[in-house]
């Protein structure tokens, strides 16, 4: 067997692993390079192998940086199965087409400049219509139903409570070349206990041969939820008795349906003002839609919600609105009382969030709230470090609106709760891989689990990096 990382590999970005065994290739997720935005681009451009070579695809949850790729890969010749869960495959359908339109839309922008400079124009990395032929190729399955997806290899996806749908990936192979029966478990994100809407994750008890492993929050700790929602309640009041506007950078995806569901429960019980709630984010609204066809993903508070609200929907109330369209989010430019605008994206690094930043963001009334990991040399990370002036469009604007960050509503595992997932683990692994973590979290986790639960030959894979077992 070889495994090759292709993806993650000292940093957060770009999942992409692939497995070579008994004369067959399967790749574990298949995401988009994110970044800064010319390294980006030429990464994904490049791809990371013969897209014909793979035999079978395994996606772990939807998260571009996890399945932003996929279209790619069929445009270059896959003609594989990809398996992922139900929620998994839904939500892919209207991500990837965002991707896809922000692939368009960024070729024309780039392409009115090189055709000015002489120069030959782009092609988007892929289309709508690639994305339409791609998602022919999912098959969704359910949590805990063990398939043979090639000649000895049998596939069991769990429940990661990262985000709808997510994963740990569990493949139990029949080595041909070792002679061995060997599991090899990839983490997928790890989500965390306690956090509302979707189940805790699965402990892989049983443990397994071959472990990948994330470690985004490898060195870092979060606070407890309810904290997180406190923290949230305060920052709201305060935004409020400013005459301000409260604006959240949310990933589309998980983190906005996590805000919402949070507010909905402030609503109802009274903790903060009635102040008119949007959120301002095409992608948010699609997906949501989709959380609420995915009912066997929620956990037993969300149940339990659901049978005692009056409205019979988590992501609904009286002063929320899904903005419609363009001019519905134009207007939201012009609001002079507080409000709360939830918009994407979750880093700041484009969609209708940038429009509210900058009519916004020079305002010491209004309050800028973080929720989520902001990678280098994003927007996102320049706020959260309160640079004095930041560019957005082109143009400077001083950074004057308050800046608060809560890591709580993350739905990444912190230090303790990974080590916390890896020692549930009965049969510790012969050869554990930390992929997705900078070099500092990555170095961190590698070393805490030596140290606390014992585990050896831990590598921290390079970039293209193979390994023979």
């Amino acid at each position: 067997m070889k495994i090759t990382f292709h993806g993650a590999a000292k940093t957060v970005t770009g999942s992409q692993h692939i497995i070579d065994v008994n004369g067959h290739r399967i790749m574990l997720d298949c995401g988009l390079f994110q970044g800064k935005r010319k390294e980006a681009f030429e990464l994904n451009r490049q791809g990371s192998c013969d897209a014909k070579s793979v035999d079978v695809l395994v996606l772990s949850h939807a998260h571009i940086d996890h399945s932003g790729n996929i279209p790619c890969l069929v445009k270059n010749g896959f003609s594989g199965d990809i398996y992922s869960t139900s929620a998994t495959r839904d939500l892919c359908s209207v991500m990837l087409m965002d991707s896809a339109y922000i692939q368009e839309k960024d070729v024309i922008y780039v392409n009115k400049k090189r055709k000015k400079q002489g120069k030959n124009l782009f092609e988007p990395l892929y289309t709508k219509e690639d994305v339409a032929t791609a998602m022919q190729n999912f098959i969704g399955i359910s949590y805990n139903r063990q398939h043979e997806i090639l000649p000895g290899v049998k596939l069991t996806l769990v429940d990661a409570g990262h985000m709808l749908g997510s994963t740990h990936v569990i493949l139990d192979i029949n080595d041909k070349d070792s002679g061995r029966q060997q599991r090899l478990v990839f983490s997928g994100d790890i989500g965390r206990e306690g956090i509302p809407i979707i189940r805790d994750p699965t402990l892989v008890t049983e443990g397994t041969d071959i472990l990948i492993m994330e470690s985004t929050y490898g060195n870092r700790s979060h606070p407890p939820y309810p904290e997180s929602e406190n923290e949230l309640e305060r920052i709201i009041n305060e935004t409020y008795s400013r005459n301000g506007v409260l604006l959240i950078p949310a990933f589309a995806v998980g983190r906005t349906q996590q805000i919402v569901y949070a507010l909905h429960k402030l609503h109802d019980q009274k903790k903060i003002p009635h102040l008119p709630i949007y959120v301002d984010s095409p992608l948010a609204t699609n997906t949501t839609e989709i959380f609420r066809m995915h009912p066997e993903c929620y956990d037993a508070e969300m149940r339990e919600f659901l049978l005692n609200d009056n409205h019979s929907d988590p992501f609904g109330f009286g002063t929320l609105t899904f903005t419609k369209n363009v001019e519905e989010s134009k207007k939201l430019n012009t609001l002079n009382k507080p409000a709360v605008i939830i918009s994407a994206s979750g880093m700041m690094e484009g969609g209708r969030i940038l429009h509210h930043l900058r009519n916004r963001i020079s305002d010491p009334r209004n309050t800028i709230l973080v929720t989520g990991w902001q990678a280098p040399n994003t927007l996102g990370r320049r706020v959260v470090n309160k640079e004095p002036v930041v560019r957005i469009f082109g143009d400077e604007f001083q950074l004057k609106a308050h800046v608060e960050v809560i890591t709580g509503f993350s739905g990444h595992a912190d230090r303790d709760e990974l080590l916390e997932w890896a020692g549930a683990m009965q049969n510790k692994p012969e050869h554990t891989f930390i992929v997705h973590g900078e070099e500092e979290s990555s170095q961190v986790l590698a070393e805490s689990l030596q140290a606390k639960l014992g585990f050896s030959n831990i590598a921290r894979p390079d970039m293209h990096q193979s390994y023979e077992l």
